[in-house]
Order: C-alpha cells, then sequence, then structure tokens
C-alpha cells in the first residue's frame, strides 16, 4: 500500500493520488498537511546547515534545487512467512535530494549498505526521524557527501510502515557540483609540479585548497 502526496515548498498543496487502498480519516486528512509543513521546515534547515558545512552560502542548496518539490511516501510492507524466499525492496539509492524516514517503532526491514556490509536500522524511538541523501546531493557537493545504498527487507513477525519525505531539486533544475568544491578543469602537470615542490612537505588538504585558487 502506498500513498504519494505531492507539494510545492511555495505554496503547500497536498495531494493524494486516487487509488490509494487506505483509509484516511478526518483526523490522518488533518494532521498530514500539518506533517507536511514541519518536515518541509525540517528539510530547508537541514538545507542550510549541510550547506555552510560545505563552506557554502547557507541557501545554497535550496537555490541549487531552483524551487524545490517534495513529495511524502507512505508504505506497508506487509508481513511475510518466509521472507528468506523474497527479495523486499533490493538495494538502491535514492535520485533526488534529502530524505527524511519516519519508520515503524515495533518491525525493523531498513538496511544501509556500509564497507560491502547491510547493517540493520533498529526501529524508530521516540519518534526520531532518519536521513538519508540522494544522488544529487553527492553530485552537487562534488562528492563530499554520499547518495546511501539502502534495502529494506522482509520480515517474518509483522508488517512495517514508514513515511518517508523528499526534498528534491525542482523538475527543472539544472544540477552540477558547486564551483567552489571543484578542482580546476584544467591545468598543466608541469605548472603543479612547480607549485608542489614549494608545498611538498606541508598539509595535503591545505595544498590541495591553495591549488584551487591558484589554478582557476
Amino acid at each position: 500500500i502506498t500513498v504519494v502526496v505531492s507539494s510545492k515548498c511555495q505554496n503547500l498543496q497536498i495531494r493524494i493520488f486516487q487509488g490509494i487502498l487506505i483509509k484516511c480519516n478526518e483526523s490522518c486528512s488533518t494532521t498530514l498537511p500539518e506533517y507536511a509543513e514541519e518536515v518541509i521546515k525540517l528539510a530547508e534547515r537541514l538545507a542550510e546547515v549541510m550547506s555552510e558545512n560545505l563552506g557554502l552560502d547557507k541557501d545554497y542548496l535550496k537555490k541549487a534545487f531552483s524551487n524545490p518539490s517534495v513529495g511524502i511516501k507512505a508504505a506497508k510492507y506487509p508481513r511475510c512467512s518466509h521472507p528468506e524466499f523474497v527479495m523486499g525492496l533490493r538495494g538502491h539509492t535514492d535520485a533526488g535530494g534529502i530524505i527524511l524516514l519516519l519508520q515503524d517503532d515495533l518491525v525493523p526491514g531498513l538496511e544501509f549498505l556500509k564497507d560491502g556490509r547491510w547493517m540493520p536500522i533498529p526501529p524508530t524511538q521516540g519518534n526520531q526521524i532518519f536521513v538519508n541523501l540522494g544522488d544529487q546531493v553527492e553530485v552537487i557537493s562534488n562528492g563530499i557527501y554520499k547518495s546511501i545504498c539502502h534495502q529494506v527487507v522482509p520480515n517474518k513477525n509483522g508488517s512495517r510502515l514508514s513515511i518517508a519525505t523528499f526534498y528534491n531539486p525542482g523538475p527543472d533544475a539544472i544540477v552540477f557540483p558547486a564551483q567552489k568544491l571543484t578542482y580546476p578543469s584544467q591545468y598543466r602537470f608541469k605548472d603543479y609540479l612547480e607549485f608542489y615542490s614549494t608545498t611538498k612537505f606541508t598539509d595535503k588538504v591545505s595544498r590541495f585548497q591553495t591549488t584551487k585558487m591558484i589554478f582557476k
């Protein structure tokens, strides 16, 4: 069962697509827009903090997303009596930007890939929200932030509910690495060697930062 909600950050409009097999009572229809507004604020604040952490203006990511779009997807993964025979949602990275996940507080299933191993994420405690990053953040940060490979495995002990909010670039956004985070596009090796000869025994990070400024 999947519910998809679309919205625009500037003028929040909630639309639930037709054909959804889930009951949404009056309380739900009131709470969902309120939740959407608050989680969008959180995504925007995270975008500011991430931009500043990269040494960029705090509104850089929001501007790079060019009128960001937001989608909320609620998914229910049913109980599986024989999980060893079922693949579940196989490993993938998300295409977009910042993903905020509110997941089940009883049944696990989410796993992240780390150092070649799948690491299980325990059920949410205390209404925690997990933050995941998509491919566009990796591109804009020039690889400093990585999009995370994750999967959902079936569980024999019960069904699992998750609510994911996707804070993505607008459909017409032109995505490219922030210029401040890229190395110079080209330079002659002999010029670098000349610079290197005077900085060989300095800190590599500082040397590369200086390289960016010299070879623009």
